[in-house]
């Protein structure tokens, strides 16, 4: 990763910590494994955005750009936002379906370092484009190449081509292989789960390379990733840990330990989604599902939110009633600015945590500490949570209720000895179900993606032009659903400015095509403002 390359460090405002860099997605399709892959990357990449355009609150993705790599690359989708976009990105799904799955093309070495080259030119133009009115919240961006070939070829093809070019503004730069055996997804672990170390790795310095099942699940998940916060640039959270009950795993007595963490959201929160709960529970509204850890450590994200262990409890001795809102998962945090040296004492605490608790069966009790209100003396609540450990090297919070929520409730003995009649009947209708080992939500679908699709789906504008007339040359019966699917693109890429000697051929209808994108009317200009708004 690029640690040491971003740019505009400081103090973040409150919506910073969900925001997401530009990122730009390369499909490089290989024939025929495209014909395997197709349906289901279509489908993945659908149900994603079906989620990421309609999610309330602040925007989680900001800009994304889709390319393709066939014979040559090709910009289907230049920069466009995120949020509120799902028709343009739906008119792309549409685009890949309709490509070629047979028959055979003879690939240009250079295409996927050119996409590269490309995509970077695409975002130093918006930027500046961007930029007369506003500024970015993020100076660089993440591209994502998706393949079917070996991943380590892919790799060291990027190496050689991108050697000389200048990656300072490329935060990661990461290859993903597509495997040709797709695995049951419904049996695999649970949603989430980082990636084993055989399945990816770091080669050379600058690339990661991942590999993903061809499985819908498979790809929706790796996809879903990027709604998660994975900033780096300082830790989330500050749990702090009492010396002289875990002197064991700590060097002081007198003061107590501190373990930087990152915060990871376990699920997104149903009121996040349009349709799918009341409209005023909003991320911004105190009475939502994020009156929770998450967003006090939004909220004091100057300053670092603390929770501070006061207790422990046996693992058997909290009912699940007491607990409230959305759970939330710690990690070691993995913040660059550390040294290696804290970051391997830090990680090796945390482990040692989760060990412990594990060992004791034990849960740990904290209290979060409000952050500085400065001169106020109006002093905040104080919410407590409950820490749960687990098999992984991670820690689950969920916040717990405190004497002023509790509403009486009488829970009398259950009877001993039920009616024979009554205890044969329900049995029987008991012993009629199918039993399951565990619960498993990856097998469990609501249809909220055909819901969030057919609700938000309103095709405008237009597509790319070279892309509308080859799919219309190959499917004329089509030119309905084209002409229905078009989006507009007001910023379009510039073109490659490469050293001398390793300019590439430019078909002429390309070059005119790439020109036209270049003259903006009259009422693009007018309708720039809402195609790109200046705020999240």
């Amino acid at each position: 990763m690029y640690h040491g390359r971003t740019t505009g460090k400081g103090a973040s405002t409150p919506t910073q910590i969900y925001e997401q860099p530009p990122r730009i997605l390369i499909v490089h399709i290989a024939l025929p494994s495209w014909a395997d892959i197709c349906s289901n990357l279509c489908e993945a990449l659908q149900n994603f955005f079906s989620l990421a355009c309609n999610l309330m609150g602040p925007s989680r993705m900001s800009l994304f750009s889709l390319y393709l790599v066939q014979n040559q690359h090709e910009c289907i989708l230049p920069f466009v936002q995120v949020k509120g976009n799902f028709a343009k990105l739906q008119a792309c799904m549409s685009e890949l379906r309709m490509l070629q799955r047979e028959g055979c093309f003879r690939p240009q070495g250079t295409s996927l370092q050119l996409a590269v080259e490309d995509g970077l030119q695409q975002f130093k133009q918006y930027s500046r484009h961007v930029t007369t009115g506003t500024a970015l919240s993020c100076a660089s961006l993440e591209i994502t190449i998706l393949t079917s070939q070996p991943g380590k070829e892919v790799v060291k093809q990027l190496e050689e081509g991108l050697k000389d070019i200048d990656l300072v503004r490329v935060r990661r730069l990461q290859v993903v292989e597509i495997t040709k055996g797709a695995l049951d997804c419904m049996d695999a672990a649970s949603p989430g789960e980082e990636p084993s170390s055989d399945e990816s790795s770091i080669l050379g310095t600058d690339i990661d390379l991942q590999t993903i099942d061809n499985d819908i699940v498979s790809m929706e998940s790796f996809f879903k990733a990027w709604l998660h916060n994975s900033g780096t640039d300082q830790e989330h959270i500050h749990l702090l840990l009492p010396s002289q009950s875990f002197s064991s795993i700590s060097r002081g007595r007198d003061n107590p330990m501190c373990l930087k963490c990152d915060l990871q959201e376990r699920l997104l929160s149903p009121s996040l989604l349009p349709g799918t709960a009341d409209g005023s529970l909003r991320m911004d509204d105190p009475k939502g599902d994020f009156s929770t850890i998450y967003q006090m450590a939004c909220q004091s994200w100057a300053s670092r939110y603390k929770l501070r262990v006061i207790k422990a409890l046996k693992s058997s001795g909290v009912c699940e009633s007491v607990t409230y809102g959305l759970p939330f998962i710690l990690r070691p945090t993995s913040c660059w600015q550390l040294d290696w040296d804290e970051l391997e004492t830090n990680q090796q605490h945390f482990h040692a945590l989760c060990h412990s608790l594990l060992k004791r069966e034990w849960l740990l009790l904290a209290k979060g500490e409000p952050q500085s209100r400065g001169h106020s003396l109006k002093e905040p609540p104080s919410i407590f949570y409950v820490i749960v450990p687990s098999r992984s090297p991670t820690l689950l919070v969920k916040a717990v209720a405190t004497r002023e929520l509790m509403l009486p409730s009488a829970f009398p003995l259950l009877p001993e000895n039920p009616p024979d009649d009554s205890l044969k009947t329900v049995e029987g209708m008991l012993d009629g179900l199918e039993l399951e080992p565990t619960y498993n939500p990856l097998q469990i679908c609501s249809r909220l993606y055909s819901h969030l699709s057919s609700t938000f789906a309103k095709p405008q504008g237009r597509l790319h032009p070279s892309w509308e007339s080859r799919a219309l040359r190959k499917h004329p019966g089509k030119a309905g659903q084209l002409q229905a699917n078009r989006v507009r693109a007001t910023v379009a890429p510039l073109p490659m400015t490469t050293a001398p000697g390793r300019a590439p051929k430019v078909p002429a209808t390309r070059k005119a095509s790439s020109e036209a994108l270049f003259q903006f009317s009259k009422e693009e200009e007018e309708d720039e403002e809402e195609e790109y708004p200046s705020g999240p």
